[in-house]
């Protein structure tokens, strides 16, 4: 599972409240893989910090507050400070080795003699994703699986890199969500003390 922890465009003290968070859920939970992070504005602040986790933390989706006089600014009135706890959606294993299905066929168009008498085109099916990649360019059967296997390669690594502009379009977008009213958890004092 991986998440989420953002100050959105909340100030330092929310960049604060994100470290702090992370902080708590590592005592909380143990052993946090941080996959990314951002630096806030003040030394020791997170603008947002995205890691992995072998346990369900759904239940952490949402807004968290912490309420605490701001260790910024002496005459700030403000109290209550926002982050937004979000799930961010994995991205899939494409697997490739021996994991696909390969027909070889007869050839059209010019060739002489032999066309249509050797299977020299061959087509190979990406079995997990159904991807599917051919040739039919070259005379030998051999340089025609090469051939497609290249494609193959090619377009599996084009979705691959479809899946991880997803994965951190889906980031940003939760990195602005925040609702204020409701959290999922309320910390309260310099100490982050969990009151509920």
């Amino acid at each position: 599972m991986i998440m989420q922890i953002s100050a959105g465009q909340g100030p330092a003290e929310c960049q604060m409240a994100v470290a702090k968070l992370f902080a708590a859920l590592q005592k909380e939970y143990g052993e946090l893989e941080i996959l990314s992070d951002t630096a806030g504005a003040e030394k020791g602040c997170f603008d947002s910090i995205r890691f992995r986790t072998q346990q369900d933390l759904s239940g952490l989706e949402g807004t968290v507050l912490w309420i605490s006089k701001s260790p910024f600014r002496k005459n700030c009135k403000r109290k209550n400070w926002y982050v937004d706890v979000s799930m961010i959606p994995e991205i899939e294993e494409i697997a490739e080795k021996q994991e696909y299905r390969i027909e070889k066929f007869h050839c059209g168009g010019k060739g002489g003699q032999h066309v249509n008498k050797v299977e020299t085109g061959v087509r190979i099916i990406h079995i997990p994703t159904g991807i599917v990649a051919k040739s039919t360019e070259e005379r030998s059967q051999f340089q025609n699986k090469q051939r497609a296997m290249e494609k193959l390669r090619k377009k599996l690594e084009d979705m691959r890199k479809e899946q991880k502009e997803k994965q951190a379009g889906s980031a940003w977008r939760e990195h602005n969500r925040i609702i204020r009213g409701n959290p999922v958890r309320v910390y309260e004092g310099e100490g982050f003390v969990l009151r509920r």
